[in-house]
C-alpha cells in the first residue's frame, strides 16, 4: 500500500516537472522557406592573348569590357588598339589581329572577296555628336543642311549660322575612319567635302576631341562616349541636330538620326578566347551594365 502511495506520488510530481518546463520552454521558430540562391553572370574565362583594333569611336567601350575580362579571367590578355575602322578591317582580314571593330559594313572599306570571309558580330549601338570650341557662341543646334554647307565649305564663317563672326576650321578624320563615313553618309548625304579652306585632320576621336578644344572656330564629329567623358564635356559645345538632342534614349526611338551599330569583325568563325571575349561582349555585364556608363546603346536598341 505504502508503495502504491509511492508511485503515485513520483507520478504527479513528473506532471507537475514536465508542466513547468513546457510552460518555460521557447517555442521552435516556424520553418521558413530559404532566400533564393543569389546568381551572378558566369564568364567562359579561356586563357591566351588576342588583339583587338579599329574604330576609335568602339574603343572606350571595348576597353572597358577587355579590362573586365581580363579581371575576371586572369590568364587572358586582350590588347586593344585604335586605328579607324578601315584599319580594323584591313588587319582582321590580313590575320593580323583577332578582333577589328568597325563603325561600317566591311563591304564599304574591302573588296568583296575580302569582306566575305569577315563574320559581323554586332555588340552595340553608337551615336555621335557635332561639337565646336566654346568660343563658338549662340549656336545650340544645326540643321542637316547647315551641316552641309559647313562641310562642304559654303559657310566658312560661323556668322553665316547665327554664330559669332569667327571663321569655321573643320576638323576632319583620316578617309579610313568610319566615324567620317557615318557622318558623311547620315548627314551630308555623300555630299563633296571641303578641301580648301581651314582644315586639319585627326586620326582618332580622342585626338579629334582634344583638337576642337584647343582651336579657335572648330569644329568636328565625336562619339557621345567621348564628349559625355566628365573632363571632355565642360570643353566642349555640344550641338543638336535638326532640333533633336544627343542621347541614346534618342538614338533609341529613332529621332537622332546620327547613329549607327558597333561591328566587331572576325576571320570566320570565332574560337577559343575571341569566341569566349565575344559571347562576355554580348552577356548582362556588357549589355546591362558597361555599355550605358559608356555612352552607348544596348544590341536590343537595334
Amino acid at each position: 500500500m505504502n508503495g502504491m502511495r509511492r508511485m503515485s506520488a513520483l507520478a504527479v510530481a513528473a506532471t507537475l516537472v514536465l508542466a513547468a518546463c513546457s510552460a518555460n520552454a521557447t517555442p521552435s521558430p516556424a520553418p521558413t522557406n530559404p532566400p533564393a540562391p543569389t546568381t551572378a553572370a558566369t564568364v567562359n574565362c579561356v586563357s591566351g592573348s588576342i588583339t583587338e583594333a579599329g574604330s576609335t569611336a568602339l574603343q572606350p567601350l571595348i576597353q572597358d569590357a577587355a579590362t573586365a575580362y581580363q579581371s575576371a579571367c586572369p590568364g587572358a590578355t586582350i590588347t586593344v588598339n585604335g586605328g579607324g575602322s578601315g584599319t580594323g578591317l584591313g588587319q582582321v582580314d590580313g590575320g593580323s589581329v583577332q578582333i577589328g571593330a568597325s563603325d561600317v559594313l566591311a563591304n564599304t572599306k574591302l573588296a568583296t572577296p575580302d569582306a566575305d570571309t569577315l563574320v559581323d558580330h554586332v555588340v552595340c549601338r553608337q551615336g555621335w555628336i557635332v561639337v565646336t570650341n566654346l568660343d563658338v557662341t549662340g549656336i545650340t543646334n544645326l540643321t542637316t543642311q547647315q551641316n552641309i554647307d559647313i562641310w562642304t565649305g559654303t559657310d566658312t564663317n560661323w556668322s553665316q549660322v547665327g554664330g559669332p563672326n569667327i571663321p569655321i576650321v573643320l576638323i576632319f578624320r583620316p578617309q579610313s575612319s568610319g566615324t567620317r563615313a557615318t557622318f558623311l553618309r547620315l548627314v551630308l548625304g555623300g555630299a563633296t567635302e571641303a578641301t580648301g579652306g581651314q582644315t586639319l585632320t585627326e586620326d582618332s576621336n580622342g585626338a579629334v576631341t582634344t583638337a576642337v578644344t584647343k582651336t579657335n572656330g572648330a569644329v568636328s564629329v565625336i562619339g557621345f562616349s567621348y564628349y559625355n567623358d566628365p573632363a571632355n564635356k565642360p570643353l566642349l559645345n555640344g550641338l543638336q541636330l535638326d532640333g533633336v538632342s544627343a542621347t541614346i534614349a534618342n538614338v533609341g526611338n529613332g529621332t537622332y538620326k546620327l547613329a549607327a551599330d558597333g561591328n566587331l569583325y572576325t576571320k570566320g568563325t570565332a574560337t577559343g578566347l575571341t569566341a569566349a571575349f565575344l559571347d562576355f561582349m554580348m552577356g548582362p555585364e556588357v549589355q546591362g551594365t558597361i555599355i550605358p556608363k559608356d555612352s552607348y546603346g544596348p544590341v536590343s536598341m537595334q
